[in-house]
């Protein structure tokens, strides 16, 4: 592989513009691709092997319209007085859009200010006229809110539309990545390559996505996240890059030759960050729910792509950049001071007993809020107050009670249960005080099943919902189901609670077998896994008191404490598992070259750090920007990935790189490089970094000439 980075590598940087057409070809393909056979981002919320799976798989087959889309129309006036022809005009504009089937007649709160209209279509909420598209809704109320009465709609087409992207998270990124590239390059010119080709692979990626959506279902939230961590490793990978590529031209070498050794040592580097991030994305398929695998799918599509782009255009731009990539002190051959990374370095090596311990302790301190964790997938009622998805959710709960945002069903086999099962099941759970309402029983057209429909007394994300569910299945006779969202819900958050120890176990597992090939070491990818671990441990304790406990999620912009989201610890550890693996790689493949070429063990730390602590602070403050910025987005669940994934990046580069790393590795000295023999022999080899490569001489083949001898002085 050696050989091939540098060859790319130097050719790119020899024919610069054949380098950016070749990529600009590229991403043409791909967009012509995607206008071909692409498609549309659709979610698929099938829960294979559950009760409310199965329930709805019933429902689905013996009532002609079930599964089809709907909408949650609510009226309401500040005066007390709903009139009855505002209504009625009201139903028939509803039932004059495209796709309406029908619209219920208006139920009426107990006060009268209050109606409720439900909207149902004759086809499925990822319908392209519907999903994501609320312009039919506000068309047909919009008379109504002309009269002066106040409307505001959810369920599921709405929801699907009521919180699009700003995109605002990736402006963000960008500004913050610019400011400190200028600070750790001190140059203009190197601050700009790694964010241009870091957009550039994002380009590419977004036509990838686009293929893969006409291939499979994607989540309509996985682009965001695919954005999210591609910008952010994008920018790291071309940022390493750039800075290997500087070190060699301040060894004196020309800027092609520079590009292709670059290529040859950081390019390795990437290439296998790379390959960690995608394992532990493919960790997410054992989730077994087609949305993970889509978003483990769409966000490799992104990581690949940033990686193209950086072994293609990095050199390439890096000759157009020439000397300019170097701080102005070094074009002008000012003495440059000591790193600070090197001081403090030294600093951690003469007592790294206490330093550990200090370290460790913070970790562990903050991750203990996760022990009381409490998952459940987020409704319209976690959702910001301006949109009005939240404000219908809050008119329902006050005038309809907690429970009717939510719907649990009874689905009844008529063969296996009789009518008088069924009326002593009515009245059961009518006495049941988890139900406020039990409705009347529903037979399908073909008699087969019939549906009772409930009303819970808890909203969605209460403590009480997921004993609720349970109270009420363990009441049900042989040959009745619990479905609808309620049940979903408790059927998805527990389902991911048993899978994550599973993908928790495979990625590790799979990246310390990497580290260990490459490291050729037992004790270090071990130590590298249960670092990594603390700061995900960090980053949900902070997600726990922050959302659940409530301590300054106003931060946040959500009015209330909330349960994290089921669908964010799975996602979180795969992607930061991945991520976290990147920065030990970048340090622990300089620290092992020095310890290769000295033996010094406390020495091979201080200067792997010293030449590492730089980029590797520069790219992490450029991801916990970038994660941040998605922070601000409207959506809850996208709000606790980006803060839980800044939190962890954030507590991976400051107390794990810059203080366990080096104190744990100052203590153990040698045993740092320990292998046992017999699996040295069993680990087939993988270098990822060498100090240089040296190319065929002129006249010679390549063949005869060492791969990987140092160049002198680099």
């Amino acid at each position: 592989m050696t050989r091939t980075l540098y060859r790319s590598g130097r050719w790119a940087a020899l024919h610069p513009w054949r380098a950016v057409a070749a990529w600009l070809m590229f991403t043409a393909l791909l967009f012509g691709l995607a206008a071909a056979v692409g498609g549309e981002t659709q979610d698929d919320w099938n829960i294979p092997g559950t009760e409310s799976q199965e329930g709805y798989d019933l429902l689905g087959a013996h009532f002609p319209t079930a599964g089809f889309a709907d909408a949650r129309v609510v009226v309401h006036s500040d005066d007390g007085r709903l009139p009855r022809q505002q209504l009625d005009e009201l139903r028939d504009d509803l039932l004059a859009m495209p796709h309406a089937s029908s619209v219920s007649e208006p139920r009426m709160s107990e006060d009268g200010d209050t109606a409720l209209l439900m909207v149902a279509y004759d086809v499925q909420v990822t319908h392209p006229d519907l999903m994501g598209n609320m312009d039919d809704l506000d068309e047909a109320v919009e008379p109504t809110r002309a009269a002066g009465l106040q409307v505001e709609m959810n369920g599921g087409v709405p929801g699907t539309a009521a919180a699009p992207m700003k995109g605002q998270g990736e402006l963000i990124g960008i500004v913050v990545a610019l400011v400190v590239l200028v600070w750790a390059f001190g140059s203009v010119v190197a601050a700009g390559l790694p964010i241009g080709t870091a957009v550039a692979g994002l380009v590419a990626g977004s036509a990838g996505l686009t293929i893969l959506a006409g291939a499979m279902d994607v989540s309509g939230t996985a682009p965001t996240v695919a954005t999210m961590v591609g910008l952010g490793v994008g920018i790291d990978y071309a940022l390493l890059m750039v800075t290997r590529h500087a070190e060699f031209l301040r060894a004196g070498l020309p800027v092609e030759e520079a590009a292709g050794q670059a290529s040859a040592t950081a390019g390795r580097s990437v290439v296998f960050a790379a390959v960690t991030v995608l394992v532990s994305l493919m960790g997410l398929r054992l989730a077994d729910l087609a949305t993970y695998s889509s978003f483990g799918f769409a966000t490799a599509i992104a990581v690949l792509c940033v990686l193209g782009a950086a072994l293609l255009l990095v050199p390439a731009l890096s000759r157009f950049a020439g000397t300019r990539l170097l701080p102005r002190r070094v074009r002008q051959a000012r003495e440059e001071r000591t790193p600070l990374t090197a001081r403090w370095a030294l600093r951690v090596g003469r007592r790294p007993l206490p330093w550990a311990i200090a370290a460790a302790t913070l970790m562990v301190f903050m991750a203990l809020p996760a022990l009381d964790m409490r998952t459940w997938p987020q409704d319209p009622g976690t959702q910001s107050t301006e949109l009005t998805t939240r404000k219908a959710f809050d008119l329902v709960k006050e005038e309809y009670g907690a429970g009717a945002n939510s719907s649990m069903t009874v689905v009844v086999d008529r063969e296996a249960v009789t009518d008088a099962e069924v009326d002593r099941l009515r009245t059961t759970l009518a006495d049941d005080p988890d139900v406020v309402a039990v409705g009347k029983p529903v037979t399908s057209p073909d008699g087969a099943i019939s549906v009772v429909e409930l009303q819970p007394a808890h909203e969605s994300s209460h403590e009480r919902t997921a004993g609720m569910v349970e109270s009420v299945r363990d009441q049900l006779p042989e040959g009745a189901l619990l479905t609808g969202d309620l049940p979903l819900f408790h059927d998805i958050s527990e389902k991911l609670g048993d899978r994550l120890p599973v993908v928790i176990g495979f990625v590790v597992g799979v990246s310390v077998l990497l580290l260990a090939m490459v490291f050729r070491s037992v004790v270090v990818p071990v130590k590298a896994a249960v670092m990594n671990l603390l700061s995900i441990g960090g980053a949900y304790g902070v997600l726990t008191a922050v959302f659940q406990w409530g301590w300054g999620v106003e931060l946040m912009g959500i009015d209330h404490a909330m349960p994290v989201s089921s669908w964010v610890p799975i996602l979180i550890f795969a992607i930061l598992f991945g991520l976290s693996m990147d920065y030990e790689v970048f340090l622990l493949s300089r620290i092992r070259e020095h310890w290769l070429a000295t033996g010094d063990a406390q020495g091979s730390v201080v200067r792997g750090l010293s030449d590492t602590g730089r980029v590797i602070s520069a790219a992490a403050m450029i991801m916990v920007a970038v994660f941040l910025g998605f922070a601000t987005e409207v959506d809850a669940v996208v709000k606790m990935l980006g803060l839980g994934m800044a939190v962890a990046v954030f507590l991976d580069a400051t107390v794990v790189r810059m203080v366990l790393v080096p104190a744990t590795m100052s203590l153990l000295g040698r045993w740092n490089w320990w292998l046992p023999a017999w699996m040295d022999r069993l680990l087939p080899t993988v270098d990822v970094e060498a100090a240089g490569y040296q190319p065929a001489a002129p006249g010679l083949e390549e063949e005869q000439v060492d791969e990987e001898r140092p160049l002198a002085g680099v």
